[in-house]
């Protein structure tokens, strides 16, 4: 397995996960028929995320968050998003850094959660 050393593994991450997103029966409504997420631009948005985080390449500036409160989605939703994307990353890499995507996809699924949930009065 490899390890995640450069932006081009994050790329490959990237893609590979939405691939993943895209094929899901839950999650590719949600992205593509309620979302209308514009690939073209959202992937480069992705890969300046995931390499910020995970490579310190400081890449990403903006706020994720704001985006996704409008959204009708639940913490299934969250919980479905974060398998994939942990098999995606099971499946393709290994170390540190891996375990690190994997921490990092988690923190940010609970405190949307949470978010959401607190917003709309959902606690």
């Amino acid at each position: 397995m490899k390890t995640i050393e450069s932006q081009d593994d994050i790329i490959v991450l990237v893609d590979t996960f939405y691939q993943k997103v895209n094929k899901d029966e839950l999650l590719s409504p949600i992205f593509n028929n309620i979302a209308k997420v514009h690939w073209e631009s959202h992937m480069p948005t992705m890969y300046a995320f995931w390499g910020s985080i995970l490579l310190g390449t400081g890449t990403y500036s903006g706020r994720p968050f704001p985006k996704h409160l409008s959204l009708p989605i639940k913490q299934e939703d969250f919980y479905r998003w974060l398998l994939l994307f942990h098999t995606n990353i099971d499946e393709q890499f290994s170390g540190d850094l891996a375990k690190e995507a994997k921490t990092r996809a988690s923190t940010i699924a609970q405190i949307f959660i949470s978010k959401i949930k607190s917003i709309k009065g959902e606690l």
